[in-house]
């Protein structure tokens, strides 16, 4: 039986299912179904797990079910239920997905740190406008004295430290599902990229929970925006580095103040002028990063040499005069899609 061969010219992200020549109908959804399996039950034994331990501390059991081992404690343990869903995606994809877990990061097979930097750069400017913002439109709570005193710097320092190393796990997590996996697994049946694009940004945003019409629409452009960058640049860099620092200014501003983190409010509870400037520093963020790209040219479609790196050998096949040329950025055989 002949083995498989990766594809032999260049494919755009969301098409990345194809690269290796083992793509078969049901590979997307089978992982789609185990992912799902492995999840529930992996953070329901976290759920256990802590709530032996609140048990056993004799700890005051909150209205979910849970123990109150504090705010900062129950806000590292909701980020570890979500952050937990990365190395289980990053295993469907290995199987049944059958490739290498790298081409979910990106078309080049790997995550390419570089370039995640410069887009960690370019979204300094459009993080620190919503902040400054944010900070002068009005706030029912603080108004109505609800929250808002300081919490003082041994407090807030503890809990950034946590939030340092549990928030940027647990916004690529979140990228790595919805952009990465799902843009991927509707891809595999869709050449379309806006066929992909859209049924994870919609998912993104039901995921967060129904709590304002402008809330959910926030999200959803999020989704949309951040899907597209992903599409346009060949890897998830620009999306992760956007969800990660907004997740740090929200739960930095959160850390702060008095009974902030308790909050039970999420992106998805944005008043209408929070989502107004959420859309529109996120509009800022794209056009940053598509300056960035006409610069330096990040890989925009996939080349086998590079997904296979890491892979076994006997699936790549020799290079020749007769191996068709693979494209990338700077090469326009095939065009990159919204090129």
């Amino acid at each position: 039986m002949t083995a498989p061969l990766p594809h032999p010219t260049g494919l755009a992200y969301h098409r990345m299912d194809h690269c290796t020549g083992r793509h078969r109908w049901w590979r997307p959804l089978l992982g789609t179904l185990l992912f799902l399996a492995a999840y529930v039950v992996l953070t329901l034994v976290l759920f256990a797990l802590s709530y032996g331990v609140g048990a056993a501390a004799g700890l005051r059991e909150l209205p979910d079910g849970g123990h109150d081992f504090g705010p900062v404690a129950n806000t590292a343990l909701d980020l570890t239920s979500i952050a937990v869903a990365l190395p289980l995606i990053l295993l469907a994809v290995w199987w049944p997905g059958r490739r290498p877990p790298g081409t979910l990061s990106s078309v080049e097979g790997r995550l390419r740190w570089r370039w995640l930097a410069r887009c960690l750069l370019a979204a300094v400017l459009p993080v620190a406008v919503l902040a400054v913002t944010a900070a002068f439109l009005p706030d029912d709570g603080a108004d109505s004295g609800e929250f808002g005193a300081w919490v003082g710097w041994r407090s807030f320092l503890g809990a950034l430290a946590v939030l340092a190393v549990l928030v940027p796990v647990q916004a690529a997590a979140e990228e790595y599902v919805f952009r990465g996996w799902l843009t991927q697994a509707v891809g595999a049946f869709a050449r379309s990229p806006w066929f992909a694009v859209l049924p994870q940004a919609v998912l993104f945003a039901a995921a967060h929970g129904w709590g304002t019409m402008w809330g959910f629409l926030g999200l959803l452009v999020f989704g949309l925006v951040a899907g597209w960058l992903t599409i346009r640049t060949g890897g998830l860099e620009a999306a992760v580095a956007l969800h990660v620092l907004n997740n740090l200014l929200a739960f930095g501003i959160a850390a702060a103040v008095v009974d902030g983190l308790s909050s039970d409010e999420t992106a998805a509870d944005e008043s209408w002028q929070l989502a107004l400037t959420d859309m529109a520093t996120t509009l800022i963020y794209a056009a940053l990063v598509l300056w960035l790209a006409r610069r330096h040219r990040p890989q925009r479609l996939s080349s086998p040499v590079a997904v296979f790196a890491s892979w076994p050998a006997p699936h790549l096949p020799p290079q020749s005069a007769t191996t068709p040329r693979t494209t990338s950025a700077a090469g326009d055989a095939s065009p990159s899609p919204w090129q």
